[in-house]
């Protein structure tokens, strides 16, 4: 853990930071993704069923910030939100969703966002490295790939930790 990590880690001893770059994602989330079969993105898409749920994604980005932080994997615990089986779009099967609070830190820039875990067991034909964490958070400017972060989850939700070899 680099020095400002382990300062903020300090500060609170609820929350685990973790260095992290920003990585390209597959663009679906967004609806950037040319061969995408949602055109406006997953996202905009999945927000109305989660509103009914009782979890408001409208303070964010309608796209994912995809954050490597490899070697590191991490692993969710006990999330915040789970919502078993959400039938977002009528020609895909239910897939389980996990969500908990996070924070972005990028430059001088600091945002509260989500981890937006898809769990993978329901979703069978799209493989997501365990070292890349997305993120839900509001705009953040001028952000490009490969840029250092540094992202904080609550302890008790979300477990980073270094695979064994």
């Amino acid at each position: 853990m680099d020095g400002y990590c382990q300062l903020l880690a300090a500060e609170d001893p609820a929350w685990s930071y973790v260095s992290g770059k920003l990585q390209s994602g597959y663009g679906v989330a967004s609806g950037r993704a040319v061969d995408s079969p949602y055109p406006e993105g997953t996202i905009v898409l999945q927000m109305p069923h989660f509103q009914k749920l009782g979890l408001d994604l409208s303070p964010y980005y309608p796209g994912t910030l995809n954050i490597s932080i490899a070697p590191a994997q991490f692993q969710m615990i006990q999330p915040q939100w789970t919502f078993p089986l959400v039938h977002w779009y009528p020609a895909s099967c239910p897939e389980t969703f996990s969500f908990s609070p996070c924070r972005v830190k990028y430059g001088d820039h600091r945002a509260a966002g989500l981890i937006y875990y898809p769990h993978p067991e329901t979703k069978p034909d799209h493989f997501q490295n365990p070292s890349i964490i997305e993120i839900l958070a509001p705009l953040i400017p001028r952000m490009e790939m490969g840029v250092a972060v540094t992202l904080g989850v609550l302890s008790q939700q979300v477990e980073i930790f270094e695979p064994e070899l």
